[in-house]
């Protein structure tokens, strides 16, 4: 009889900000923000089976040619040696969410990554010390364990559970880039007046404490100004989804992901909208808010 545990599969859900305020930099050259993150329906899948050493493979050539330096591997090696494993494991990504969009995609991968292979190993490291680790990846990760809505503040480490908005529809524009280092780029173009006080992200939370869907009053970006300037086009693409939509389109992340957020009675809309973006060509997803 062998001794191993059947394989153990886990999504890793793609996100959205709702809101994104960066309250200023630090000492340590990294940015403070303030934001509520929203968990959406569009997924990679990742499988874990019992195996010797760690391999991790992806259905996404890009994604392949990383080889060992990609957040996968980096996560699994983490937790190897934070919680004095001594297994293997083989790791199959199948990718969905478009990469360094804006959606969180990588990291979610990461977190799934934890979860995944803590219940592969048979580890059951404590909430706070999953998070610790999880911080070590990068700056979204703590979030992917912790959703589906989150107020994230500091670098990202610190993450407080909200209640979900009410169930929506979000119709994703994801155009593609290739720009090299792109959130360093991002932040680098921010200006003094990209930065506020979080007093935007209070009344958004104040507003899902009471039930509200969000309003798109309280949908702010920091990045919404240096995203038109860095990628070359986007304020056109935005333009174009208004105009099909009737509807304020967001910036997800540091973009360059576009979005517009509908209440469940409006579903036959956002499919609308989805239609007619994939049908100009475009690379458009639907998907459903998490709670």
């Amino acid at each position: 009889m062998s001794s191993h545990k059947p394989g153990v599969t886990q999504n890793a859900y793609a996100k959205i900000n709702l809101c994104l305020e960066i309250i200023g930099k630090r000492t340590d050259n990294y940015h403070d923000i303030t934001s509520v993150m929203q968990m959406v329906d569009l997924h990679d899948t990742l499988d874990f089976a019992e195996a010797d050493g760690i391999t991790a493979e992806c259905d996404d050539p890009a994604l392949a040619e990383a080889g060992d330096d990609n957040l996968v591997m980096r996560a699994a090696r983490l937790l190897m040696q934070e919680a004095g494993v001594e297994r293997g494991a083989a790791i199959t990504l199948h990718k969905r969410i478009p990469v360094a969009a804006g959606l969180g995609g990588g990291s979610s991968d990461a977190a799934a990554t934890l979860r995944g292979l803590s219940e592969l190993w048979g580890v059951r490291p404590a909430p706070g010390d999953l998070v610790h680790i999880a911080a070590q990846l990068g700056s979204d990760v703590p979030f992917f364990l912790n959703g589906p809505t989150a107020l994230v503040e500091g670098r990202g480490e610190r993450v407080t559970r909200v209640p979900s908005p009410p169930p929506g529809w979000v119709v994703l524009l994801c155009p593609t880039y290739d720009l090299k280092d792109k959130t360093r780029q991002l932040y680098g173009s921010l200006a003094r007046q990209d930065m506020t006080d979080g007093l935007v992200t209070r009344r958004l939370i104040a507003a899902l404490v009471a039930g509200e869907f969000p309003r798109t009053d309280l949908m702010y970006n920091a990045f919404e100004r240096a995203a038109g300037t860095v990628f070359e086009g986007l304020d056109r693409l935005r333009y174009t989804m208004h105009r099909a939509s009737g509807r304020d389109v967001h910036l997800s992340g540091s973009g360059p992901t576009l979005f517009a957020l509908y209440p469940a009675r409006d579903e036959p809309l956002a499919r609308k909208l989805h239609e007619k973006m994939a049908d100009a060509g475009m690379r458009a997803y639907l998907a459903a808010t998490l709670r």
